[in-house]
């Protein structure tokens, strides 16, 4: 239980440090594109060393592909009806005239990123006490670790953007990033004793959103910037991820 809050709470902590380094510094948009994509690239690579083995492990083959699918799918109708779900994925859309015309879309903004951030807590939350499982909460803890710095980064740098003082932009993101601790709760008091079938399940469903993210800002940044840039730092990602796994799996 204490390892699970302070997971969460850690998480949290690095989502409103990179809301301060963005209400307090000057960011150039190059160093914040190798960032994204360093940790989209370390969301995939959970997804694909961690989740999706523990998943399968845990439930049938077909199961993990529907909440895959899912998963994908969820993140991809709030971004496409509702806004961005995550605006670090997406931080090459927030342009000038996004910024401007940010009271039109603060509530769509913050449900999005809210239901999202609110599944990474969810993730963290749930405790399942196998080996296998051991390794898969460190890859995730992570990878969410590194994902929330350009989150916090990228929405501090729009509301700051938008108007807003330093003070309140940065109480905004530790307002809308505090859904990570509700997910925590969530996962650790409602989904810890469900079946493990079910567990994988949640886990499947969560890592077809993580697929979403790390695919849109792959693809997003590629389109306004370097490739070069944007694929080494992506691979750099994965690879951390992966190395990571195999150590903690060796060291197990």
């Amino acid at each position: 239980m204490v390892s699970a809050f302070w997971q969460v709470i850690a998480a949290y902590t690095f989502a409103v440090a990179g809301g301060w380094i963005s209400t307090s510094l000057q960011l150039a948009h190059k160093q914040l594109c190798a960032l994204i994509s360093f940790a989209a690239g370390t969301l995939l690579g959970v997804t694909i060393f961690a989740i999706l083995p523990e998943s399968f492990g845990a439930s049938s083959w077909w199961a993990v592909l529907l909440a895959v699918a899912t998963g994908y799918a969820l993140f991809f109708f709030i971004s496409k009806h509702v806004h961005h779900v995550c605006p670090a994925c997406a931080a090459s859309h927030f342009d000038a005239d996004a910024t401007q015309h940010f009271g039109e879309i603060a509530t769509a903004l913050i449900v999005a990123l809210a239901i999202h951030s609110t599944t990474d807590g969810l993730a963290l939350g749930i405790q399942i006490e196998t080996p296998a499982m051991d390794v898969t909460r460190w890859t995730l803890f992570s990878a969410l670790c590194i994902h929330k710095v350009p989150e916090g980064l990228a929405l501090g740098s729009l509301l700051i953007g938008a108007g807003l003082h330093r003070s309140a932009a940065l109480g905004w993101v530790a307002a809308v990033e505090a859904t990570t601790l509700l997910g925590g709760v969530i996962g650790y008091f409602f989904l810890t004793k469900v079946s493990t079938f079910w567990l994988g399940v949640i886990m499947a469903h969560v890592g077809g959103g993580f697929i979403y993210l790390a695919a849109h800002a792959l693809l997003g940044e590629m389109l306004k910037h370097g490739k070069k840039l944007v694929l080494t730092s992506f691979s750099a990602g994965v690879a951390l991820i992966a190395l990571l796994n195999i150590g903690l799996r060796v060291l197990g």
